[in-house]
């Protein structure tokens, strides 16, 4: 295959250069792309986010390949463009919580929209046109009058986790939205309780239960009345566990070995699994909001992440591309190689109960763990692209996980001249430009545009564009999400239940009762605190199911995995070949990549702490319901004190049995145990493994059947929502607790080991946990019994990403004023840093907060203070403040190439700003 560079001179040169940047300028989210791609309405430009440089990059589409024109700064973690009109266009930022309205004239910001958290993408329909925002977190959409952005939004709420991608029909009467972590008709059965601590009493031990079906024989077999694999003999009893089911196309709630279980799930026995009779797991997978009426309706049944949408141009039907699990069956031996599909489902609007759900991967027969590599090389692993051409006889999906595009007809069978189309790394959005016979193709690993022609369908160039990701995300990030270099069939990788480095949302069993005992030797038991340094037992290789976690912070705060039973991510090196189905294990120099490319992941700012970073004394908790203990189950919990929560978390309360406070085993900041163990009376640092891995501790007295179990952190609690049995409906399978049986924050807190008082007390420990993180919270001392420090968090102050515009200096209103000066304050305390962005004189500057109440500008030889920087603002020249996270705002607001030249002083010289070999010769700092 041919492939030529096109030459862009410093820029390409800075994508090299750009490899070696100072990582504490970088804060890594790991946000995804949802649209990052835009073709004008005529053809003449296209937009290409640049996530992880804050910016919207502008290239003039020409038959020769897309020529840069223009970088415009916007918010942080841009994730998706669209073009309003000739001249606006709309981005949206994901961790900012805001879209950018640019102006493509002046090539400014103009106004900036707060919406919801984590917004994802934006369309714009209906008559009169309205903007729709999806917003994530929230799982709602807003709705923007564009001629009216005074105006509040108007806020749609959706009936599905984290909806994200949009499209419109093509005739704008509806809004078609994707949601992501929709479910795949998968719950979890408990039984994996130990009744005789008396310490968790929900959920019922239903798979223990003699009125089950198999008479109360836990764990039941898997292949008729055997285990496959068999146990190993000479193996202790496996411990009781829960059981994963999913309801299949008749209604029937089924185990793996195809046993009903429907009776009692959601039947008239379902009280005996803690559901209400006809408890309904939705599974909304596409939702159509109809622009006149704002009416939502549904399609269900399609795949478990729904991550791009595409509409037909002529037919109108709708395709969706995601991926689905098999995370019923169970052992880590069946689910080798084959536990994830990528599909494709075609929606008819005017059938929408019967779509279509089809295999992107039909040379795969998901009967063997591993293929050649070259048909490895046909498989396209997580879709998160979709584009039809103009004439609707070809949809082309791209494939973040397997570098490739490959090419579909409208029926959904392959129809390319070639299996796939190779691309650059981390491939996502897509456009296809008839006119000029090209496909567009964004890059997200490598911060590239490939081009494609359609009429050979191969990739001719890479147009590369400015990237300060650092060189250990940028050389690490393929060993989790590379599918072709790291599973048996190309298809699976870490990201596929890790998606982008976070989860799935689903329980999986991934034992294996031909396994062997692993000892609990080692460990930090109980931090040697007497009474819970005792009673462990070594770890059985039969489980049961565990929720897949996050990978956000996770390096450091080792053992890993539920039980604590892998000692660091080097443990995890077995899982390439016998889950993922590859060849070969990863060697040390690439486990290592793999590590400290972890090592970077942070979690985003917290939506339910104040903007100050600190905890609501007063705050709603919609969603959260009285789970029986204090009045009548369902109803909603009263507005809660997460401060008071605080108090309740830590000593000299003792919530746990009266002895313990929480504090204890889960330590603050981040709600792990303790990384030390009780000599004498002061806790001692345990020195690190062999591979830098810690020890924090593990406890065995939790409640559950697996007795020996890592004490876990607590920081995206607020992440795990939408399962709640108090209600006849939930929008998601799993919940708390190691297997997800517990369904809800509030029900865990008001288990029989929990000593809370009243409802308001739950309350407000409820919306504790749901601030977690966001640090700023009081740690521990090595000499308080009750009260051991915990590990610092990797998390990020709540105000990062905040922004406000100014559009003219003379008017500015008394919030935004207020908003600023808040900027200012806590920048001043050294918490977060700001930065702004506009033009002046139709020339692009910034500038960064320093202390002392001026803002340093991208000319060295200037600076503002708030007042004169305010004053400068008006048309054309509208000026943008945001907050960075700390340390980072050298780099944002005044040095892009971080080669301390100044960008503007770079610019006055015809020096490039994004190559760090290309600077005047200036005084260093």
């Amino acid at each position: 295959m041919g492939l030529f560079r096109l030459s862009l001179g410093p820029l390409f040169a800075a994508l090299a250069a750009g490899l070696a940047q100072p990582q504490d300028s970088f804060v890594n989210w790991e946000t995804p792309h949802v649209h990052p791609l835009e073709l004008s309405a005529d053809g003449a430009q296209l937009y290409a986010v640049n996530l992880p440089d804050n910016r919207l990059e502008v290239f003039w589409a020409t038959a020769s390949g897309p020529l840069h024109t223009a970088s415009i700064p916007v918010g942080l973690d841009p994730v998706s463009v669209r073009a309003r009109t000739a001249t606006e266009v709309w981005v949206v930022n994901h961790v900012s919580d805001s879209v950018s309205v640019i102006d493509l004239t002046t090539r400014n910001v103009i106004r900036t929209l707060a919406t919801d958290d984590e917004p994802a993408d934006v369309v714009f329909a209906g008559t009169p046109e309205r903007a729709f925002v999806s917003c994530s977190q929230e799982n709602t959409v807003l709705v923007f009058d564009p001629a009216d952005l005074t105006s509040a939004p108007t806020r749609i709420e959706i009936r599905g986790e984290d909806p994200r991608a949009l499209a419109v029909s093509p005739d704008g009467g509806s809004v078609y939205l994707a949601v992501f972590e929709s479910g795949n008709q998968t719950t979890v059965l408990g039984g994996g309780l130990d009744d005789s601590t008396g310490t968790l009493a929900f959920p019922p031990n239903v798979v223990s239960d003699p009125a089950g079906p198999y008479g109360g024989v836990n764990p039941p077999p898997n292949d008729g009345i055997e285990f496959v694999p068999a146990q190993k003999p000479g193996n202790p009893p496996p411990p009781r566990v829960s059981l994963i089911v999913r309801r299949d196309a008749n209604g029937v709630w089924r185990d793996d070995n195809g046993t009903d279980w429907s009776a009692l799930v959601d039947g008239p026995q379902a009280a005996l699994s803690g559901r209400p009779v006809g408890w309904v797991l939705l599974d909304h997978d596409l939702c159509v909001i109809d622009t006149a009426t704002l009416a939502v309706s549904y399609v269900d049944h399609l795949m478990n992440l729904n991550m791009a949408l595409a509409v037909h141009p002529v037919s109108g039907e709708v395709a969706v591309v995601g991926t689905d699990a098999t995370n019923e069956i169970r052992f880590e031996p069946n689910l080798n190689g084959t536990f994830v599909r990528s599909h494709l489902a075609l929606v008819d609007p005017a059938a929408p109960t019967t779509p279509t759900v089809l295999d992107l991967n039909d040379h795969l027969t998901y009967q063997v763990s591993t293929v050649a590599q070259s048909e490895r090389d046909r498989t396209l692993a997580d879709p998160r692209g979709a584009a039809w051409n103009a004439a609707g006889t070809k949809l082309f999906v791209s494939g973040l996980g397997s570098n490739n595009v490959v090419v579909y007809d409208a029926t959904g069978a392959r129809a390319g001249l070639q299996p796939t189309i190779e691309v650059g790394e981390g491939p996502t959005g897509l456009v296809v430009d008839d006119a000029r016979g090209l496909l567009y193709v964004l890059n997200k690993f490598d911060a590239s545009i490939s081009v494609v022609d359609l009429g050979s369908e191969l990739e001719t160039q890479r147009v590369p564009f400015y990237d300060p990701t650092p060189e250990a995300i940028q050389v690490g990030r393929k060993h989790l999400y590379d599918a072709h270099e790291t599973s048996g069939l190309g298809l699976t990788a870490c990201a596929a239940c890790h998606v982008d480095a976070r989860m799935d949302r689903l329980g999986w069993d991934l034992g294996d009762p031909s396994g062997d005992m692993k000892t609990v030797i080692g460990q930090n038991l109980g931090g040697n605190v007497l009474g819970l340094n005792t009673g462990f037992e070594d770890f059985h290789p039969m489980k049961g199911p565990m929720l897949t976690q996050t990978m956000q912070d996770i390096i450091g705060l080792e053992p890993h995995h539920w039980r604590g039973d892998r000692d660091g991510i080097e443990e995890f090196d077995g899982a390439f070949l016998h889950l993922l189905g590859d060849d070969e294990t990863l060697d040390a120099v690439e486990m290592q990549e793999f590590e400290d490319f972890l090592a970077t992941i942070h979690f985003p700012p917290n939506p339910f702490r104040r903007l100050d970073n600190e905890l609501f004394r007063s705050m709603e908790i919609p969603g959260h319901h009285e789970p029986g203990k204090f009045g009548t189950p369902g109803t909603p919990l009263p507005t809660a004190n997460a401060n008071a929560g605080l108090r309740i978390y830590t000593p000299p309360r003792a919530l746990d049995m009266g002895f313990l406070p929480c504090a204890t085993c889960h330590t603050l900041p981040v709600g792990v145990g303790t990384n030390m163990e009780l000599v004498g009376g002061t806790y001692v640092d345990i020195p690190t493994g062999p591979n830098g891995e810690k020890h924090h501790a593990l406890v065995s007295i939790d409640g559950a059947t697996n007795v020996s179990m890592k004490i876990p952190h607590l920081r995206n609690l607020y992440e795990r929502t939408g399962f709640d049995l108090t209600q006849p409906e939930s929008t998601a399978g799993f919940g708390y607790f190691h297997d997800g049986s517990v369904d809800t924050i509030e029900r865990f807190l008001t288990e029989p080991a929990f000593s809370l008082a009243t409802q308001q007390e739950l309350a407000d420990l409820t919306a504790f946990m749901l601030s977690f993180a966001g640090s700023d919270l009081p740690v521990g001392s090595p000499t308080e019994l009750l009260e051991p420090p915990g590990p610092p968090s990797q998390d990020t102050h709540a105000m990062v990403g905040v922004q406000v515009t100014v559009r003219d200096g003379s008017t500015v209103s008394a919030s935004a004023l207020a908003l600023i000066d808040d900027m200012i304050e806590r920048a001043e305390a050294g918490a977060i840093g700001v930065v702004v962005k506009g033009r002046l004189d139709g020339e692009a500057r910034g500038w960064a907060y320093r202390k002392d109440q001026f803002f340093q500008s991208d000319r060295r030889n200037q600076k503002h203070t708030r007042a004169q920087l305010i004053a400068l603002a008006g048309p054309g020249s509208e000026l943008t403040f945001t907050v960075v996270p700390r340390g980072s705002q050298n780099r944002i607001g005044l040095d892009r190439d971080e080669d301390r030249a100044f960008d503007r002083d770079e610019l006055d010289a015809n020096k490039d700003p994004a190559d760090p070999t290309s600077k005047p010769k200036v005084r260093r700092l």
